[in-house]
């Protein structure tokens, strides 16, 4: 029997159900070229094989890669053995379709290193800590809205589609989870041309949640440039929406 390791953040999936449900959501073809992050015992890995040809899994731990090498041929799983942070989803011919059981104490890094391939990505479908799933698909002006929320609905559409609860796992967690589907958004909506400059600015504007932008900001607007833009520099960060974000991004870089 495996034991569940803190350092990689396992937590196992065991709910025949919800693992049905997920399939459901995830609606694998045959032919679609899906990458599993963290296989962990298998519980997506054996419906998803039903249903495809081949499955590629990024894995860090070394005795579950013994325990897939002894379960399936190397004709049904190709396994990418290492840190998925780290993993080159270049390595594996796209467009892709990525799903997981994302260990939560890398969630938010693995997402933003997922989305520097956006544009080889067809979906993504994951299971994240439910705060984090709410703070992903948040709107403007709530008190779950934030960088994370930016910065990923700069680049996805995203939709959580279901709870699931401590139960559902051995052991069990200590916090709700949740399964989000994140969509890339057509390169034409893509806005930004410096898109680093895009995340400066955000992660400044959020850097003190409770300053306006006219103080968090200041690096980059002077008062006069707050009235061309059209926007209150008395709002703070969370009343911004990404087009706003992104209009000032632009604005900067063409100063």
């Amino acid at each position: 029997m495996h034991v569940a390791r803190k350092r990689f953040g396992q937590n196992f999936l065991v709910n025949e159900q919800i693992i049905a449900d997920i399939i459901r959501a995830i609606h694998p073809q045959e032919n679609d070229t899906m990458i599993e992050i963290g296989p962990g015992l298998g519980a997506l890995t054996r419906p998803l094989i039903q249903h495809l040809k081949q499955l590629h899994v990024v894995e860090i731990d070394r005795d579950i890669i013994q325990r897939l090498e002894n379960d399936y041929t190397k004709g049904q799983l190709i396994i990418h053995a290492g840190d998925a942070l780290k993993f080159d989803l270049a390595e594996v011919e796209g467009p892709l379709r990525i799903v997981g059981n994302l260990p939560y104490n890398i969630s938010s890094p693995l997402l933003f290193h997922f989305s520097d391939y956006a544009e080889r990505i067809i979906d993504m479908h994951f299971m994240l800590q439910n705060e984090v799933v709410e703070r992903m698909v948040a709107e403007p002006s709530t008190p779950a809205y934030g960088r994370l929320s930016v910065m990923l609905q700069y680049r996805f559409h995203m939709e959580k589609l279901l709870d699931v609860p401590p139960d559902s796992f051995r052991p069990a967690p200590k916090v709700d989870s949740a399964i989000v589907r994140m969509i890339p958004l057509p390169g034409a909506e893509m806005i930004v041309k410096d898109e680093k400059l895009f995340a400066a600015i955000v992660g400044s504007a959020f850097g003190q949640r409770r300053k306006t932008i006219r103080n968090t900001l200041k690096a980059y607007l002077a008062e006069t440039d707050f009235k061309q833009l059209g926007i209150d520099a008395q709002q703070r960060a969370e009343n911004l929406g990404v087009g706003e974000f992104a209009r000032i991004t632009e604005f900067v870089g063409n100063k």
